[in-house]
């Protein structure tokens, strides 16, 4: 039989960014692999369980939408029970000093923030557990090397949707990796709280000034959780985060419910459950022109959060315009 004159692409990493690029490849028949280094897919949007009930966000929260592609997406996840809005009572907290925030449609997936990577992989190639740790390209192709010496070759295309620091690593002979080596991502410290008693609080969530913490959220007031026990999840700010980089769990969630406390100015009900996580290239992300992340020489394109403004939004468009540069290629050919 023929081979397949389909170019092959290779994307590195299974967060929103490299999933949106690897499905909209696909609805126009291009063929990808993605490699991901963790067992799950979606990368930020994650979704903690504990038994029997409890149930944390504990990266993204929700997300925004401005875009017409994505608002398409969105209404069909809506429609499909992908995802719902978050009608949640959001504020904000000065100083004990309460108030509200701009109402705008806040969308959840549901029944976790996992539910839109699920949906966007369910038919795609994903090599999970596969962490590559080199890229290189010759004779027109890409090689990728992985953790445990597996080697993939034969790709056309390479798109890396990693965070900054990882794909500055990966490229570091190539000056796309410069641009990824000087764009500086945060960490943010996350304090996962269930309490045994409602917190007695007239709202869901709210953007914290003058503390330790940036954002507090009432998980279990999201559409499809469960709401037998009051769930909260804590941001850091990335300040904070960062100056306590290498604290104890134990010691950040103290310090974390202290100030949450302080925030409030009440106390807190008994807490049954408390975890705290720890993001290392949480937030950041500049505006980057998609033009300076594309070598179209040796088929390389980069996209993620961090080149469109560090939120979800930005890493789908960012998935979006990367596939559109191989398609675009593509469709110049002879």
């Amino acid at each position: 039989a023929m081979a397949s004159l389909k170019p092959k692409v290779a994307i590195i990493g299974a967060g929103i960014a490299g999933l949106t690029c690897a499905n909209h490849l696909a609805e126009k028949d291009i063929p990808a692999t993605v490699f991901e280094k963790s067992k799950g897919v979606g990368g930020r949007t994650s979704t903690r369980r504990v038994e029997p009930n409890l149930s944390f966000d504990h990266g993204a929260q929700y997300f925004t939408v401005h875009n017409p592609i994505l608002q398409s997406f969105v209404n069909d996840w809506e429609n499909s029970g992908v995802v719902s809005e978050w009608k949640g009572k959001i504020i904000k907290l000065n100083n004990k000093e309460i108030t509200r925030t701009e109402i705008i449609p806040r969308y959840v997936g549901t029944p976790g923030m996992t539910a839109m990577a699920a949906d966007l992989a369910k038919n795609l190639e994903i090599m999970r557990g596969t962490k590559i740790i080199e890229v290189k390209h010759s004779s027109n192709q890409w090689t990728l090397l992985d953790e445990g010496g597996g080697a993939y070759n034969g790709f056309a295309h390479l798109i890396v949707a990693l965070p900054a620091p990882q794909t500055a690593e990966l490229l570091v002979n190539h000056p796309i990796g410069e641009i990824a080596s000087s764009t500086p991502m945060a960490p943010c410290w996350a304090v996962l709280v269930g309490f045994e008693n409602k917190l007695d609080v007239p709202w869901d969530g709210a953007f914290i000034h003058d503390s330790a913490l940036s954002w507090v959220a009432r998980n279990s007031s999201k559409p499809g959780r469960d709401a037998t026990n009051d769930c909260w999840v804590l941001h850091a700010n990335a300040e904070w985060s960062a100056k306590h980089l290498e604290d104890t769990p134990a010691s950040v969630i103290s310090k974390l419910l202290e100030s949450f406390t302080c925030a409030i100015g009440e106390n807190l009900p008994a807490q049954i459950y408390k975890t705290a996580h720890r993001w290392r290239y949480s937030i950041g992300g500049s505006l980057i022109n998609p033009k300076d992340l594309h070598d179209e020489s040796i088929g390389l394109t980069i996209c993620g959060d961090w080149v469109n403004g560090g939120r979800f939004e930005g890493a789908f468009l960012s998935g979006i315009t990367a596939a559109e540069s191989i398609l675009k290629k593509l469709s110049s050919r002879p």
